[in-house]
């Protein structure tokens, strides 16, 4: 009789280091776990990061070509094209539709790319600094060894090298903006480009 009960009580519950060892499969079970749904949510952050990037940059150069294309002389008579530098373009164009043409300043400061608009006023009218709406673009600009604006001439037929500084105002006919995107150098997917050119209606010769 004592034989079967001392059989009985060595099979009964889990020995101590029964439980520890699946407390510490279950503990690994968890840490991968939470590690693959951190890891999810990390790849989804920077997907979505990405995406929504593209899609204002993407934006940004749609509303750009638009109002760079009718580019026309200012609302005083004054030609089309202002000021032409690597990191900024400034034109006029009537980008509202009330028969005014504002002056518009495309410029990057910093990691953004921004546009400044000044509408004439007064009597006579005058493009008062003072006056420019400044408004932010597209961010995580990464064009340190890039071009954001380039220009070309009337001998442009795709392959052609771009005006070298200084650039002759009265020369450009057509530009070409690019947009290089890094929110982060350190993780994927990257630097993206986007880029698009444009000639302006106005001063069409051969393009």
């Amino acid at each position: 009789m004592d034989f079967l009960k001392n059989n009985h009580n060595s099979k009964s519950g889990f020995s101590v280091i029964e439980v520890l060892v699946g407390m510490f499969i279950l503990t690994l079970i968890g840490l991968a776990v939470y590690s693959f749904q951190k890891d999810v949510f990390s790849l989804n952050r920077i997907i979505s990061s990405g995406l929504a990037a593209q899609d204002e940059a993407r934006r940004a150069l749609k509303s750009m070509s638009a109002e760079i294309r009718t580019a026309s002389p200012s609302s005083l008579g004054a030609y089309a094209i202002m000021q032409t530098e690597i990191s900024s373009f400034t034109f006029y164009s009537d980008i509202d539709s009330d028969s005014f043409k504002e002056r518009v300043r495309y410029f990057v400061e910093g990691a953004t790319l921004k546009k400044g608009v000044i509408k004439p006023s007064g009597i006579p009218l005058t493009y008062n600094p003072i006056n420019e709406i400044i408004s932010e673009l597209v961010h995580d600009i990464a064009n340190a060894a890039t071009l954001t604006f380039s220009y070309y001439g009337t001998d442009y037929d795709g392959t052609t090298q771009p005006l070298v500084e200084p650039i002759n105002i009265f020369a450009v006919r057509l530009i070409k903006i690019t947009i290089v995107i890094d929110k982060d150098s350190q993780e994927p997917p990257g630097p993206m480009t986007l880029t698009t050119q444009v000639s302006i209606r106005n001063l069409k010769d051969n393009l």
